[in-house]
């Protein structure tokens, strides 16, 4: 009988492993999406004492990324809101359009007034999205590794 030793950890990454609890089951990373060419989005969530939801999209080679918060209960002074559907459709009609006119500048404009927190940002590290979509795209950001 032939035995299997691995050595060092296992980097193949698939995006249902992405979806996970990042903080000790009150916040996490969840509906991983391809957004195509390169670029990749999902929600974060957070949930003890309040609740919200923020989006992340990034296109995985530049690493550039535009972060949102769509929802929001009890987690500041603000008062609530969920606008979720009103920002997830701003970012759909900027992706059904020609790539090069969906940037993520034109995307943060068009959520103001909608959404919250809108940060634009380059990113060091690779996001578990793109390892498990986009492994290509990595360049010289720090390989994403699943924790255990």
């Amino acid at each position: 009988m032939a035995a299997l030793v691995l050595s060092g950890p296992v980097s193949a990454v698939n995006l249902t492993d992405c979806d996970r609890t990042t903080h000790i089951s009150h916040g996490g990373e969840a509906d991983h999406v391809d957004m195509g060419e390169g670029r990749v989005m999902w929600r974060d969530w957070w949930s003890q004492e309040g609740t919200s939801t923020s989006f992340a999209l990034v296109d995985c080679a530049p690493g550039k990324a535009l972060r949102f918060r769509s929802q929001e209960e009890n987690m500041s002074a603000r008062l609530p809101f969920d606008r979720t559907k009103k920002a997830l459709a701003i970012i759909d009609r900027h992706e059904a359009g020609a790539r090069t006119f969906a940037t993520f500048d034109r995307m943060a404009a068009d959520l103001e007034g909608i959404a919250k927190d809108i940060e634009l940002t380059t990113l060091t590290a690779e996001p578990c999205a793109c390892a498990a979509l986009y492994p290509n795209a990595r360049g010289d950001k720090t390989e994403f590794v699943l924790g255990g």
